[in-house]
């Protein structure tokens, strides 16, 4: 995996004028080079999360009502997403967490993720 910028990418930027949306647009990429690198070297990887935002409603973050609501909401959205991803209902699968988690350890608190749980009144999703 190529870890820095090429020279290319360094060389032409101080050759550009500052402001420019080209140098503005260069000192992103170079700004998140770690993460480029990694997208190209692994194919699995998508380019965007479009895909993701379109399954969880993304109108939906518009109406959080902070940073902090947003992030919440993200984690939830996730959490439900994983369930999903595992055959497991949603809505049974929230159910069984929140009837369990106030007695649950903290230090087992990975028993309630997704992968780890089989429900016994597993209902088909709708």
């Amino acid at each position: 995996m190529q870890t820095d910028p090429t020279e290319v990418e360094t060389a032409n930027l101080p050759r550009l004028p500052r402001k420019s949306d080209t140098a503005a647009a260069i000192r992103y990429a170079l700004s998140r080079w770690p993460a480029l690198a990694r997208f190209v070297d692994a194919g699995q990887l998508e380019i965007d999360k479009n895909a993701a935002e379109r399954a969880l409603g993304r109108k939906n973050y518009l109406f959080a009502g902070s940073n902090t609501g947003g992030e919440r909401a993200a984690a939830i959205y996730s959490l439900l997403g994983s369930a999903k991803l595992n055959g497991l209902d949603p809505e049974l699968y929230l159910h069984h967490v929140l009837d369990r988690i106030a007695d649950h350890p903290i230090s087992k608190i990975n028993d309630l993720l997704p992968w780890n749980v089989a429900l016994a009144s597993q209902a088909a999703p709708a």
